[in-house]
Formats: structure tokens, sequence, C-alpha cells
């Protein structure tokens, strides 16, 4: 397999438009109305929200981002890896580069809201093999039942 290129995100890509939608789509389909917290391409296009997507030669292979909440705190955003590029390392490729970007930026802790059940196992398992630890809500997020939250202090 060819090493999985990361990019700034191309809001004009197509390959990028329907990747966000797909992951928009699963986030509805597996959540609650009022959990669903996955941002629309206009969310992710703020200033202090950086997109990445995950290359493998020319097909998409996965997007995560980075929403700074504060000088020294951010929130993981949108990880979604492509259903063709699943248990492949794509996951594990946007995070390492997430985690790498937050200490390059001095954040000391790194944040992220997930749902529970099946459809978000997979990302749990990854979120800890990465040192996250379950914790409080953040930010603007309230506990509804369903909602997880995970945190990563960086040292």
């Amino acid at each position: 397999m060819e090493p999985i290129e990361i990019r700034i995100a191309d809001f004009d890509d197509p390959k990028t438009r329907d990747l966000l939608a797909l992951h928009l789509a699963g986030m509805r389909a597996s959540s609650p109305p009022e959990s669903v917290y996955a941002l629309d391409l206009s969310g992710l296009k703020k200033p202090e929200i950086t997109t990445w997507t995950a290359w493998h030669g020319d097909r998409l292979a996965g997007v995560g981002a980075l929403h700074m909440l504060g000088a020294d705190s951010a929130e993981i955003k949108s990880m979604r890896t492509h259903p063709d590029f699943l248990k492949q390392g794509v996951g594990r490729a946007i995070l390492t580069h997430i985690v790498e970007t937050a200490k390059q930026r001095r954040i000391k802790r790194l944040s992220l809201e997930t749902g529970s059940g099946p459809a978000f196992e997979a990302a749990v398992q990854l979120y800890r093999n990465f040192g996250f630890q379950f914790g409080e809500p953040f930010g603007d997020y309230v506990p509804t039942g369903f909602s997880q939250f995970l945190h990563l202090e960086i040292i």
C-alpha cells in the first residue's frame, strides 16, 4: 500500500464534499437528533478550524479537523475514514497528524465528543489507543446519555 498523504482539505474538491456529506449522514443515522454535533461544510470553513484530508494516491481515504477552542485547548472534529479504507491505518494517520499539530500549537488539552454504541466503538478504541481518557463535557456540550467525552492532556 502506498503511504497515506495528509493535506489541507480542499473544500472545492467533489471527493472531499462527498466524504463530508457521507460523514454527516452517518452521524445523523447513528445518533439521536439532539446529539448530532457533526459540522457541515460551512462549519468546517470557520477560521478557527483546520481540516485535513488523507489520500492514498488519487483516492480520498479520510478526513479530520482541529477546532481551536482557546489559546491552549482544541477539539477534534469530523473524523471519518472512507468505507473503502477502513482498518487500513487512515484514522490513525489523521489522528497522529492532528495530535502532532496540537503539540506544535502548544495545546495542553485536546478533547472530543463522540457517540456511544456499535457505530462508535472503533473510533473510541482508536482514541483510547492514543491515550485519550473519558471525562466531563467541555465547551458548550451538555451530557445527554448518548455523548461520550474524551480528553488528551498534552505535556
